[in-house]
């Protein structure tokens, strides 16, 4: 099929013979044989799906073969939000669902890094490592109510101290190493973790980082700590960075000397189908992150139902998705284990040495799916990359893209130079830890759209009366609630956090916090978030961690930062600075602006121009505005975006107007 240059027009299409061949069509033929529903399309699937929520999961349960894993006493019990309860009386382990499926003489984990060493767990090794690290754990003291976190690269290591907490029946928490140790320990300390599981460092742009200074200021943050566990990953003439000689500081471990010698564990620890599984992090916009706590079933018949019939991953399959312990899609990855399939794991950039250096990366290890960001996309059609002419990529059958939305040109360059093969944009987040919209790979792929709604997900776009909209922009919305919603937000016992952060806006509605257009025919379009979340190549930050290095700065009395998705998909990262008298915006106090980010924060955080302003704009009640700020950047008129009476000097907003102004000028000077 050729491309096409119409917004929404059918850029790849399945033919008869890859439509049947989807694990999809198969679901759908059992539903109407074993469930008696007629389905035609898609859109009548989903349409059932989200109607008849009890027969939908049931089936997911059954057609997947999790009545290996547990039966249940019923599907859903308190069908309201928040509240809803799933399958209670079951009882399973994540983790022994992710281990016992597949040929155990398969590849389960392939860890790559820049230098190219390849290293490869079989099924069989992995369930044989990660239940020794469980043993280990186990031994320190760690239960189903105890917390272990990881401060670690994407490697093999991580994949196991993620699964061997899980068969306890602990529950996991993880960040990239990118990560300043102030901003782990603003998280970590909120889940009073027994164990952390660190690397001594992590390798990127053909540098090695050593991080053993890092997990020493982390460990004497967290003061929960008994034991912490070194891999030495990048040197094994990294030294341990402490000892308990106090009673007051955690004992210090080398991975493989801690797990040598030690028993396999031999069973998983059962747990309830709401037990807590994972804590993922929100990226902290107005204040300390929240901790988002997801249940081992709700991800488990999630990811049953993601990966098996959105992303049609069977066991020959071999996923390769660049992302980072601190993003919910390395969660997202380590799942596809499920299917019976295999992960790539990367420790490295992916345009290091080249642009193209991902799909290298891909067609080396095999990579059947790849999964990237609109970043990377843009960053490879700027650089005039052809990873299709350049790279053998035969086995690549599929391309993923979150983390931003994607805009139609890279539709049109994916189809061209990387191949004919579906790319399909999803969009969910960390909060559900999975997909609301994304890949239907029975349907076309349209360009600037997502493929449709996810099944069981009621997603509904409202405008600001409640009222759903159609092919026009609205909030997006979930109606009817799901399983992957998490059980709890972290320290919030009486639920108020929870509800004010996603049902305040729609009583008894899923406020999601994306802009997006709901097609007649079932496609989607997101247009960016409703709130200040920065999201850089998909790695999301909050705005609260910035203002914290910068606002410390002896010269800053105030800052702003704003990540605004550009009509032409790029993204653009202003940070706006208001100065202590006696002190000027030069170039040494930019550079030490940026510093103070990139060693403080994160340096995939640092922004792409600091300008100075005289006043920053608040609400009256002394909050920032944000959003509303965004809006105008992007070309909203500041009477339609802001309300004056409730800001407290509406003449800081000329400023931003005419800044708008002057960059719509520019880009249409240029184009």
């Amino acid at each position: 099929m050729q491309s096409t240059d119409s917004p929404g027009g059918i850029l790849w299409s399945p033919d008869s013979t890859e439509r049947a061949d989807t694990t999809l069509t198969r679901f759908a033929e059992y539903v109407n044989d074993v469930r008696g529903i007629e389905v035609d399309d898609y859109e009548d699937l989903w349409q059932w799906s989200v109607t008849d929520l009890e027969s939908f999961w049931s089936s997911v349960w059954d057609f997947f073969g999790l009545d290996s894993e547990s039966s249940y006493d019923a599907v859903l019990l308190d069908d309201q939000m928040p509240g809803a309860r799933w399958f209670p009386g079951a009882r399973i382990n994540f983790a022994r669902a992710l281990l016992d499926r597949g040929d155990p003489d398969s590849a389960a984990v392939v860890a790559a890094d820049e230098s190219g060493v390849v290293r490869t767990l079989t099924r069989s090794e992995l369930r044989e490592q990660v239940l020794v690290l469980a043993a280990e754990l186990e031994a320190r003291a760690v239960g189903r109510n105890d917390v272990v976190v990881g401060y670690l690269p994407n490697i093999a290591e991580t994949v196991i101290a993620f699964l061997a907490t899980a068969t306890l029946g602990a529950t996991w928490a993880s960040v990239g190493q990118d990560y300043a140790p102030d901003a782990v320990i603003d998280r970590f300390s909120q889940l009073a973790p027994k164990v952390l599981i660190a690397a001594d460092g992590y390798t990127y742009a053909g540098r090695q980082h050593s991080r053993i200074e890092a997990v020493t200021q982390i460990a004497a943050g967290l003061q929960s700590l008994t034991d912490v566990v070194v891999v030495q990953h990048i040197s094994p003439d990294n030294t341990l960075a402490g000892t308990r000689s106090d009673g007051s500081s955690p004992a210090w471990h080398d991975w493989a000397a801690a797990i040598s010698g030690r028993v396999a564990r031999s069973s998983f620890t059962e747990v309830d189908f709401d037990h807590p599984l994972w804590v993922l992090f929100s990226s902290g916009t107005t204040g300390r992150p929240k901790g988002l706590v997801h249940g081992h079933g709700g991800i488990l018949v999630e990811t049953v139902k993601q990966m098996g019939l959105h992303w049609d991953i069977g066991s020959g399959d071999r996923v390769l998705w660049y992302t980072s312990p601190s993003w919910m899609m390395w969660n997202m990855q380590v799942t596809v284990l499920l299917s019976g399939a295999s992960i790539v794991c990367y420790d490295g950039s992916p345009t290091y040495p080249h642009t193209d250096s991902l799909w290298k990366l891909a067609a080396d290890t095999g990579a059947t799916f790849v999964g990237t960001s609109p970043g990377y996309l843009q960053a490879c059609a700027d650089a005039g990359a052809h990873p299709k002419v350049d790279h053998p990529l035969s086995k690549l059958r599929a391309v993923g893209s979150t983390g931003a939305p994607l805009s139609e040109h890279l539709y049109r360059w994916a189809y061209d130079a990387v191949g004919d093969v579906p790319l399909w944009s999803m969009s969910g987040g960390t909060d559900v830890a999975g997909a609301l919209a994304g890949a239907v790979p029975t349907r076309p792929v349209r360009i600037g759209r997502i493929s449709g709604r996810c099944l069981g997900v009621a997603l509904e776009t409202w405008d600001m009366n409640g009222n759903p909209v159609r092919g026009a922009v609205g909030d997006l919305v979930v109606t009817r609630p799901l399983p992957n919603m998490p059980i709890a937000l972290w320290n919030d016992p009486d639920g108020t956090k929870y509800h004010d952060a996603y049902f305040d806006t729609y009583p008894g509605v899923w406020r999601q916090g994306d802009w997006a257009t709901i097609y007649d025919d079932g496609t989607v379009a997101v247009h960016g978030r409703s709130d200040s979340t920065l999201n850089r190549n998909g790695v999301r930050m909050g705005s609260s961690d910035i203002y914290s290095a910068v606002e410390a700065l002896p010269e800053i009395a105030e800052a702003l930062v704003l990540g605004i998705e550009q009509a032409d998909g790029s993204y653009w990262m202003p940070l706006f600075v208001v100065l202590h008298d006696n002190h000027v915006l030069d170039a040494g106090l930019t550079s030490k602006i940026s510093s103070a980010i990139r060693d403080q924060v994160s340096p995939r955080h640092v922004p792409d121009d600091v300008l100075e302003v005289v006043g920053i704009p608040h609400t009256r009640t002394g909050k920032k505005i944000e959003v509303p700020l965004k809006r105008v950047l992007q070309g909203g008129r500041v009477e339609d975006v802001v309300n004056l009476d409730g800001i407290d000097d509406p003449s800081l907003l000329g400023f931003f107007e005419r800044l708008a102004e002057q960059r719509q000028a520019n880009a249409s000077t240029k184009s």
